[in-house]
């Protein structure tokens, strides 16, 4: 792939140690194996829906309980892993914008954790950042009102320093936002609305996670994939169309993804929801924390992989299968997609609008300051929009995501491009500039994150801490963190 067209491809997207980790699994595990040719035959796993109703006073309680348990991540070789509400990975949460949320987060592991609302619009106390720490044996009872446009979230833990650790080992879920303007689109879940969480895995011949997520540039790199947990997956197709959503839930891998057969596809939506139209594309990129949505067509008896392919980068080597797609010989007919989708509005920086710069130094700074739970980084005004200018000065691959907000690329000329976003690429020595729209919420204590979002980077200290308080008021706020660091 020439240089050309992989930034073409890039600017689609809108944007190995050794060590034992699982339990059992130290100095003295089974050294690490190649995979074996795929035949990718394993029926897909599609994580288990949770959309509870609405209670009397108009408000859906979930319950997530985070503990370890055993899964087979290879078939036939249990190992432990770390999930919600199961051995592995979480529940698909679903709910619409308007709903009020109530959610109970147990922890049931040996150690504190996080869960982090990713991409959700929420009040910074809400978002389960590293300063909300659910210590073992303990809850946390969140609460929020859903208001921003249909998208696909996720949740994850955020625990400071063992970020790369937790997600590793299996906490990750999808959580869907509804919206009565959404279009008409594929929505059965399961069946045409398909959820795929992408990792990769190191493991060892006795199907245990190997593999260090603190050492080396990246952490991990690995050369199993798995979709939805499921290794070697296979997907029947009954419907002429079908909704993708897609999540880079991987530590530090970025997927560059296409069709064996090179079809075509339709991108119709990023993080923050919907594009403004369907997008004909034959790729699709994603660094980790991103998501995206597709609708692919199918036809009677096809039988396609889609895989990711080396780009070259640091974070994006090896030719990889993902998951085979089989249509069944009849299929259930689709309507054609909408020319036109309901997005959000352009997200458009005000004259004279504030602008703050960001410097992606080495693997573990920012503007030349490692993370600091004390230091309040920004302070910034409730439903401001800015530009944040974010260079990465290294000559690896870094990303960048934004807690609560939602922004969108800005060209040249300085004009929104994409949709909204909230995770976006920094490749090597570069220069990204985003058109950032902050929420309503105001807190002059508890702070948001900022930070590349390859994991071992992130527990390395790439990572800010900003909080949104009244207009007017910023400079009377205190510049070190003055709240108590455990959940409420």
């Amino acid at each position: 792939m020439n240089r050309r067209t992989f930034l073409a491809l890039a600017a689609l997207s809108g944007a190995t140690g050794t060590a034992g980790l699982a339990a059992g699994c130290g100095p003295d595990a089974e050294h690490h194996l190649a995979p074996p040719p795929l035949d990718l035959s394993t029926p897909l796993r599609i994580p288990p829906l949770l959309h509870p109703p609405a209670d009397l006073d108009g408000v859906r309680r979930f319950e997530l309980i985070m503990a370890a348990g055993q899964f087979e991540l290879l078939p036939g070789k249990p190992t432990t892993t770390w999930g919600f509400n199961g051995a592995y990975l979480g529940p698909t949460l679903r709910a619409g914008r308007g709903d009020r949320i109530a959610m109970t987060v147990r922890n049931a592991l040996p150690e504190a954790s996080t869960v982090h609302w990713h991409g959700m619009r929420l009040p910074a106390r809400m978002d389960g950042g590293p300063h909300q720490l659910i210590a073992a044996g303990h809850r946390w009872t969140p609460t929020w009102t859903i208001d921003q446009p249909a998208a696909t979230t996720w949740y994850h833990p955020h625990p400071h320093g063992a970020t790369a650790k937790h997600v590793y080992r299996g906490l990750a879920g999808l959580f869907l936002i509804d919206d009565d303007h959404d279009a008409e689109l594929p929505t059965a879940y399961g069946t045409d609305d398909i959820p795929l969480i992408l990792q990769d895995k190191n493991l060892d011949d006795h199907g245990r996670i190997d593999g260090d997520p603190l050492k080396g540039p990246f952490g991990i790199l690995g050369d199993r994939i798995l979709v939805n947990g499921t290794y070697n997956p296979r997907f029947d197709v009954t419907t002429a169309r079908v909704r993708l959503r897609l999540l880079n839930a991987s530590n530090a891998r970025m997927y560059q993804l296409a069709f064996a057969d090179r079809r075509r596809f339709h991108q119709i939506a990023t993080d923050g929801g919907l594009l403004p139209a369907p997008l004909e594309t034959g790729t699709l990129a994603l660094t980790p924390g991103e998501r995206a949505e597709i609708v692919v067509r199918f036809s009677p008896g096809d039988n396609v992989v889609l895989r990711t392919l080396d780009t070259g980068l640091d974070i994006a080597m090896g030719d990889l299968d993902l998951i085979r797609f089989v249509a069944a010989e009849q299929l259930r007919p689709a309507p054609d997609l909408p020319a036109t989708l309901p997005a959000p509005a352009p997200i458009v920086p005000p004259t004279g609008a504030k602008v703050r710069h960001f410097t992606l130094s080495g693997r573990d700074s920012i503007n030349g300051r490692p993370m600091d739970m004390q230091r309040i980084d920004e302070v910034v005004p409730s439903g401001a929009v800015e530009i944040w200018e974010v260079e990465n000065s290294t000559g690896t691959s870094h990303n960048f995501h934004i807690h609560e907000v939602a922004f969108q690329v800005l060209n040249a000329q300085g004009t929104p491009t994409g949709g909204h976003k909230d995770t976006v690429f920094t490749p090597a020595h570069t220069t990204v500039r985003l058109a950032v729209q902050f929420g309503p919420f105001s807190d002059p204590v508890e702070p948001y994150m900022y930070h590349c979002h390859v994991l071992r980077h992130e527990d390395a200290g790439i990572m800010g801490q900003f909080v949104t308080v009244a207009p007017g008021t910023e400079s009377t706020v205190p510049r070190s963190y003055t709240g108590v660091e455990h959940a409420h």
